[in-house]
């Protein structure tokens, strides 16, 4: 039995697993400290892919890492742990952690965004329990929707912002990111699939 069947057979689990139920976790307290390190873990990630930027002239919403890191969490982690990770993001974020991008905390006219990523965890979190991310078609399905769930909070989060018209923050917060998303969701379909063929291989 590979590990990904095991998991997917463990009880109380539904039939598809997350990849992070592939990690051993022998007794209930040791699976919690697992679920917080991930929790933190993934939370410390987004974080981190949020420093990578790419300012956009003439908006305020640069190009950055935390969008595709946000979706990846939400996916590996499932849905409990993943809108955990990014609620902790979020919070940590408003609190003062210089962690959002380019070392920016509190809130902002890109907050929505941030919010976004909340709801985008839950949404890719729910898709990869039934399997998602297993093949690189559904893998690009779930990316998709994620990021339509980040767009759809972030947009007109800016939009309230900046006082100007959805069309205008589509205009500074959408369209120009499009082709870096697509970039990002080619990469996710070959990074998911493939994680899920090792660890088959490692069972």
């Amino acid at each position: 039995m590979t590990l990904a069947t095991a998991a997917a057979a463990r009880p109380g689990t539904r039939p598809a697993a997350v990849l992070a139920d592939l990690l051993p976790a022998s007794t209930r307290a040791r699976g919690r400290a697992r679920d917080l390190a991930l929790v933190v873990g993934g939370a410390a990630f987004t974080g981190i892919a949020a420093q990578l930027v790419v300012p956009v002239p003439g908006s305020p919403v640069p190009v950055t890492g935390q969008t595709l890191a946000a979706l990846l969490v939400g996916t590996a982690l499932g849905t409990r742990r993943g809108v955990a990770s990014l609620a902790l993001y979020l919070l940590a974020g408003l609190a003062g952690l210089p962690w959002f991008a380019a070392g920016s905390s509190g809130t902002g006219p890109t907050l929505g965004y941030v919010i976004g990523f909340v709801l985008a965890g839950a949404l890719v979190g729910e898709l990869a329990r039934r399997g998602a991310d297993r093949s690189p078609l559904r893998t690009a399905v779930a990316m998709v929707l994620g990021n339509l769930a980040v767009y759809a909070v972030g947009v007109p989060y800016l939009a309230a912002s900046l006082h100007v018209g959805l069309g205008k923050a589509a205009s500074l917060g959408l369209y120009p990111y499009l082709l870096g998303d697509g970039l990002k969701i080619v990469l996710a379909m070959g990074l998911l699939p493939a994680v899920w063929k090792l660890a088959g291989r490692r069972g």
